[in-house]
Order: C-alpha cells, then sequence, then structure tokens
C-alpha cells in the first residue's frame, strides 16, 4: 500500500519513515480503545472532516458487522432489526474537532479565538488518543495550543505540515512534512498522504 502511493508520488518518499511511524501509533491507538482528534484551520480544517468520515464509516472496505456484534445489538434491543444491522458499516472514532461549531464559537467569543481547539483537546483528550494536527505552515496558533495541551495530557501528536514544519514539527511525537511550502502545494500532498494513512488503518481492523 505504501509502495503504490509511493509509486504515484515520488517526491513523497522522503515521508517514508514518518508515515510508517504513523500508521503504527493508530494502529495501536485503536487496539487501546483509544480513538483520534482532529485539527486545522481553512483548507486543513476540511480536510479534519475528510479523514473523519473515511474512519468513521467504510472507506475502501464495506466493513459488515460482525455476527457476534449484532447478536449481542439484537439482544440488547429486539426492536434493532436485521434491515439497520445489515447496513451499518464498522466505524473508527476519529473527532474532527472544527465540527463542534457551538464550543469554538463561544470559546473564540467568551474567552480567546487562539484556544479553542487547545479547550476541545483538554475535555475529549485522554493518555490513549491521537492527535492529528494538520497545518500547511506548521505555524497555526490554535493548532500549535493544541498540540501542546495534547503533550501535557499524554497523547500521541502527529503533525501534518509542509516542507520544514514549523513549530508544529517540534512538537509532535511524529511530524508528516510533505516537500511543498506554498499552501495550495502542500494540500495537494496532504489528500494522498491521509487517504493512505485511513486506508493502512483500515486493512489492519477490516476483513472486508
Amino acid at each position: 500500500m505504501l509502495n503504490e502511493l509511493l509509486a504515484r508520488y515520488p517526491q513523497l518518499s522522503v515521508c517514508t519513515e514518518s508515515l510508517t511511524a504513523a500508521v503504527a501509533a493508530m494502529i495501536a491507538c485503536y487496539r487501546n480503545g483509544g480513538k483520534l482528534l482532529l485539527c486545522g484551520n481553512g483548507g486543513s480544517c476540511a480536510d479534519c472532516e475528510h479523514i473523519s468520515g473515511e474512519l468513521l464509516k467504510g472507506f475502501l472496505k464495506k466493513r459488515p458487522l460482525p455476527a457476534e456484534q449484532k447478536a449481542a445489538m439484537s439482544a440488547a434491543c429486539p426492536l434493532l432489526d436485521e434491515r439497520i444491522l445489515d447496513q451499518l458499516q464498522g466505524g473508527l472514532p476519529a473527532v474532527a474537532l472544527p465540527s463542534l461549531s457551538s464550543l469554538n464559537t463561544a470559546f473564540a467569543n467568551d474567552v480567546d479565538p487562539s484556544l479553542m481547539y487547545a479547550q476541545s483537546v483538554l475535555a475529549l483528550g485522554k493518555p490513549d488518543d491521537v492527535l492529528l494536527a494538520i497545518s500547511t505552515s506548521g505555524n497555526a496558533e490554535n493548532v500549535v495550543a493544541a498540540a501542546k495541551v495534547a503533550k501535557g495530557l499524554g497523547l500521541t501528536v502527529i503533525a501534518l505540515t509542509g516542507a520544514g514544519g514549523g513549530r508544529l514539527a517540534q512538537l509532535a511525537d511524529i511530524a508528516i512534512c510533505v516537500p511543498e511550502t506554498e499552501t495550495f502545494k502542500v494540500q495537494e500532498l496532504h489528500l494522498p498522504v491521509y487517504h493512505y494513512l485511513c486506508a493502512a488503518i483500515e486493512a489492519a481492523f477490516f476483513a472486508e
């Protein structure tokens, strides 16, 4: 899977080590009962939603519920019919922090807009979780603040940035710094990177 990514985007070969480490960290997170938190601004905000969507439902696989899970759910709620259970897909918990609009706008208005993601991480983050912090420059103030709080709580921090990585890469446990500096070019490489991450994680947990 990684070889396919690098064949299509050979410039990402400089990220091989960090990509491998990121997949391992995210798989470990989910195996330990953790969740993925994501934050970013602008296009990176949209990427957070995109990643969350790929993990919460089927991405490349259909992810049918195991028979034992369906049986347990039916036993707990006899009104839960087979039609519903047959259509549901296995999900991996991934929370896009930008989608918490009521919290974010309230905290930005009442306290400090640069700390809105930091507040979300404080409220939701646990030591087995991972924060995927996305910033094309690596210097977005609110994303850097969220990474600091995540580190303080014992989360694993994965940075997805551009060349150099900025302050975010210095804070992160794992920094995926794609080899571009212009915002739109960085974002063009972020898409195949996180599609690879989602596909590799999905393959680790779902057979079909």
